[in-house]
């Protein structure tokens, strides 16, 4: 191939990976053909996309790759501040929660050295998050506020159902932890303890 058909090649292919980018996360194992064209691009979308203050993040080792926000530097004046394009989302106590426990679940596995592939089923899911949730008289309103936090790690890309033919079986998809990473971790824990030793004081009164 020639250097001139070699450019218009690369031209070609960036379109659709910046358009997959812009709808969300690109998947090496969902989205094979433009992985393979993103990773051989990755250069030229970084420059794209810094533009108009978005960053890729890109982890080849797992096979995904999104788009952040470029983190804007309050002490410099002097830059004017892009837009925010990505919107920042406010978590509940559940999702929080739930996603703080999927992330354990994937460092266990990773530390024995279990499959890349963690799944789950809703029941086992909903067992989890019993232990911490706050105790409710009401079953059924406990059970909806956890259900929703499952469909909710769905909605965000951080649990993936399964074929029917497997139930209700879900996969932990592994990039959350590009987003629950330690520091992210200790923080929710120091809240969770506070919070167990409130309730602790509250039983001994």
């Amino acid at each position: 191939m020639s250097e001139e058909n070699s450019i218009k090649s690369q031209e070609s292919a960036l379109p659709p990976i910046l358009i997959q980018l812009l709808k969300g996360v690109v998947y090496e194992d969902r989205h094979a053909k433009l992985w393979l064209s993103l990773l051989q691009l990755q250069a030229a979308v970084r420059d794209y996309f810094r533009v108009i203050g978005l960053e890729l993040y890109l982890d080849e080792a797992e096979g995904y790759a999104f788009l952040k926000q470029q983190p804007i530097d309050e002490d410099n004046s002097d830059v004017i501040a892009v837009p925010r394009l990505i919107s920042q989302r406010s978590l509940t106590f559940p999702v929080s929660l739930l996603l703080v426990m999927l992330r354990k679940r994937l460092a266990e596995e990773d530390a024995i050295g279990g499959s890349t592939r963690v799944v789950l089923s809703r029941e086992q899911i909903m067992d989890m998050m019993l232990l911490f949730m706050p105790e409710q008289k009401n079953e059924a309103r406990l059970n909806d506020q956890i259900n929703t936090a499952i469909n909710r790690a769905i909605d965000y890309g951080f649990l993936r159902k399964l074929k029917q033919s497997e139930g209700d079986a879900l996969e932990i998809r592994r990039i959350l932890k590009a987003f629950v990473d330690a520091q992210w971790l200790d923080a929710f824990q120091e809240h969770l303890d506070e919070y167990q030793n409130y309730v602790l004081e509250q039983e001994n009164q």
